[in-house]
């Protein structure tokens, strides 16, 4: 437990504690002269902090103490920052603890039932495992076994720590900076030399992996706890986005781009979605994946082949002067046509027409013809709408 403790330390205290940690504001208030209001308010801050950091370890001290699965009930009057907040919970008896939010509504069980999801994905994001474990009565129980808690003595020479710094230089513009930065923190309470830096020069060349797509964080994160996903997707061709219900697997960034990797509901079968093609929300689902998850996510591999990459023949089209780069540079051969167009030779794979869509008037397939017939089907399925 050393470096949860450290962990929930770190997040939830201030540079300037004191060594007993009872008192964590700022030395400054003491040195100036603040009006009562703000000074207020930076000790209410503090104070939810604390309690925040003692809720976190009382709940992960539960789980890791118990040798069966607790019931979110068990939970709840175990923890007396809950009983405290929201009372011991239906059938429970009346307590001298019992908060008066907890009556007979259900308005303090929704309210506790926030909170303690919120707890469990802070634990989880500080590195803490927690199982769910239904037992025959149906209800469901959650522990922390040791033994899935306990990491080996982390020993690193100069170059891996030099390899782990640059890694997490790699996320520093990214939305992984601060997992990153964190990451770091945890290694280095377990032993990391303090001397690695992550943001110093290491060379010429920054490593950096850009992402901008808003639906990357809530996919990662499904990808992580295996957790279903909704969300609308606009294919290529088409005008409108529609749904996807998926269960995902994995991310990968290849040319630019991320592409998420899963199955799809649906249509029964794995797909590679591009994440910048997501319009709005990702919205996670309760339940299992009922797929089996492969022990190779080959991402790359299905978008080369989408593209034409690992293509074994080749198309021929009428390109427009001035137009489609991307085909010009993939093109095994050319030769002007006149009257404003040129001939192409391109690799032939699997979801070329697709690709070839994206041109529009730009572009005429003249063989194959079953190419020439696909990209023709597709256009008019746009037209329609």
């Amino acid at each position: 437990m050393p470096a949860l403790a450290w962990a929930l330390r770190c997040l939830f205290t201030t540079p300037n504690a004191s060594p007993s940690g009872t008192h964590l504001l700022p030395s400054a208030f003491a040195a100036t002269p603040r009006s009562g209001t703000v000074v207020d308010r930076e000790r209410e801050r503090a104070s939810m902090a604390i309690a925040k950091a003692e809720r976190l370890m009382n709940l992960a001290l539960c789980l890791l103490g118990t040798r069966r699965p607790l019931s979110k009930r068990e939970l709840r009057e175990s923890i007396e920052a809950y009983v405290e907040a929201f009372g011991p919970g239906p059938g429970a008896p009346f307590g001298p603890g019992r908060s008066a939010l907890s009556g007979p509504g259900g308005g303090s069980e929704d309210s506790f039932n926030r909170m303690f999801e919120r707890d469990k994905d802070d634990l989880r994001e500080l590195g803490l495992v927690i199982e769910t474990v239904e037992n025959l009565d149906g209800e469901v129980g959650y522990l922390a076994r040791r033994d899935s808690n306990r990491l080996p003595p982390i020993t690193l020479d100069a170059e891996e720590a030099a390899a782990l710094g640059l890694a997490a230089k790699v996320w520093q513009q990214a939305r992984l900076a601060g997992a990153a930065s964190g990451a770091l923190q945890k290694l280095r309470a377990a032993g990391l030399p303090e001397d690695v830096d992550p943001y110093e020069a290491h060379g010429a060349l920054e490593p950096r992996i850009p992402v901008h797509e808003a639906a990357f964080e809530p996919l990662m994160l499904a990808c992580r706890d295996r957790r279903p996903v909704v969300f609308d997707y606009r294919k290529a061709t088409a005008a409108r986005p529609e749904q996807r219900h998926v269960e995902p697997w994995a991310l990968e960034c290849w040319r630019g781009h991320w592409y998420l990797a899963g199955w799809d509901r649906d249509r029964e079968a794995e797909r590679v979605f591009r994440l910048s093609r997501i319009t709005g929300k990702v919205r996670s689902r309760a339940g299992k994946f009922r797929a089996e998850v492969p022990d190779v996510v080959t991402v790359r591999e299905t978008v080369a082949s989408w593209a034409g990459e690992s293509a074994d023949r080749t198309a021929l089209i009428q390109l427009r002067k001035g137009a489609g780069y991307p085909l010009r540079a993939k093109a095994v051969g050319s030769r002007e046509l006149g009257e404003g167009w040129d001939e192409l030779e391109i690799p032939y794979g699997h979801g070329l027409d697709a690709w070839l869509v994206e041109f529009g008037p730009d572009v005429v397939v003249l063989e194959p013809a079953e190419l020439r017939a696909d990209v023709v089907d597709r256009l008019r399925a746009v037209a329609k709408g």
